[in-house]
């Protein structure tokens, strides 16, 4: 039903739906074009962070070492007439299997494919999690397919959507397929200090519940992906060690919490970042502790991991996709609509202001914005968690 047949019949007009089809529209449009004008772009690897996952895959096919500062930098340079510092795959070394099938093509021609990897992984988590905690008629799931963040990290091809496919995975299977759970944390493990809360948490309810068959799961998935490494790069683990002590990453003025408190106190006490997540971790142990009875890992384990990323010794925005769980769930149990207007607002504000304010809200604000907002939004969500009461939101899609 139309806004305008809406006001006649005397019905509130839906803006909810409304604005959840225009959020999903601006936001997939801006994907597709940018996906769409790969195979035109000069260059089309400049200024995006797939290009050091692309130098490392050609590193290991050559059998040399990806933390090769000059070598790395030769490549980049090449591939994306990227000039200054080489980047490089920060992922820990177990991770470097994943770049190996970019050793084989040129920049070009791997782009469109992991990017499109990247969104396949999107609509796998956003999918399953939906199939979890959706109700049926409800289209609140284009909260997931259109969530910035995650669609900004195809369009980098960052990797953090491996963690979201991780974590989501295991919330399905923790329960019938325990081994197979603790497997698929191993995607988590490619970026873990954004789990260092939920990791606790986890340790913890194994040795309450006896689920030891999700730590044998992630045991052996885990020495499986350092043995397969250490075969493609025998000397992986000390490169990235010695790479990791010389990176300066731990002075970067990268947008969260904890870099930000390091820097307002005292700028060399690199330390400083994990004070957010010290603080995560205690509280989190708590939460478990007082709902252990009752432990549900999709209900309760949503939040662990939202508040995990907020507090992040370092987080970038595409690392903020691990939060589609928590919003997925927190819509799947509301019972007023206004929570999903501000939501979708918040998207659409979220895409247009490099375009329509960039002096406004800087990047790095904007991001630091979000992360608190998504965690900010949930706990407001809960509150209208009526589960006799729950709505459908009609969202009209195109077409």
């Amino acid at each position: 039903m139309s806004i305008a047949a809406r006001s006649a019949s005397g019905q509130r007009p839906d803006y909810a739906g409304t604005t959840i089809a225009v959020a999903f529209v601006l936001c997939v449009a801006l994907t597709v074009l940018f996906l769409g004008m790969l195979p035109f772009v000069g260059h089309p690897a400049a200024s995006c962070d797939y290009v050091a996952y692309w130098a490392t895959g050609q590193q290991l096919v050559h059998h040399a070492n990806p933390y090769d500062g000059a070598a790395m930098a030769r490549l980049e340079h090449a591939a994306a007439l990227r000039d200054g510092s080489p980047c490089y795959m920060r992922n820990p070394p177990w991770g470097l299997p994943l770049t190996l099938p970019l050793g084989l093509v040129s920049e070009r021609v791997g782009i469109l494919p992991w990017s499109l990897l990247m969104l396949g992984l999107l609509f796998v988590s956003v999918r399953t999690m939906w199939n979890m905690v959706g109700r049926p008629g409800s289209r609140l799931d284009l909260l997931g397919y259109a969530f910035p963040p995650a669609l900004l990290c195809a369009v980098m091809g960052q990797t953090s959507l491996f963690l979201l496919l991780g974590l989501v995975l295991f919330l399905k299977l923790h329960r019938t397929r325990p081994f197979w759970a603790g497997a698929a944390l191993w995607l988590c493990t490619l970026k873990p200090h954004l789990f260092l809360p939920f990791g606790i948490v986890l340790l913890v309810w194994i040795v309450v519940s006896r689920g030891y068959r999700v730590l044998l799961g992630a045991g052996v998935m885990g020495a499986v992906s350092v043995l397969f490494s250490l075969w493609v790069d025998p000397a992986a683990f000390s490169e990235y060690s010695e790479w990791a002590h010389s990176s300066g990453i731990a002075h970067q003025p990268i947008p969260c919490l904890g870099v930000l408190l390091r820097d307002m106190v005292n700028p060399s006490a690199e330390w400083l970042a994990f004070v957010p997540a010290v603080f995560a971790c205690s509280w989190t142990l708590w939460y478990f502790w007082r709902n252990r009875k009752q432990w549900d890992w999709v209900e309760n384990g949503v939040l662990v991991a939202l508040v995990s990323m907020v507090a992040a010794p370092y987080c970038f925005i595409f690392d903020q996709s691990l939060a589609i769980p928590a919003l997925l769930y927190g819509a799947s149990r509301l019972s007023s609509r206004w929570p999903l207007t501000v939501l979708a607002g918040f998207y659409v504000v979220f895409e247009m202001q490099p375009l329509l304010a960039p002096q406004v809200l800087a990047p790095g604000w904007m991001q630091l914005f979000a992360a608190s907002a998504w965690l900010v939004w949930y706990m407001v969500a809960r509150r209208f968690d009526h589960p006799q009461q729950l709505v459908t939101a009609a969202v009209p899609v195109p077409g």
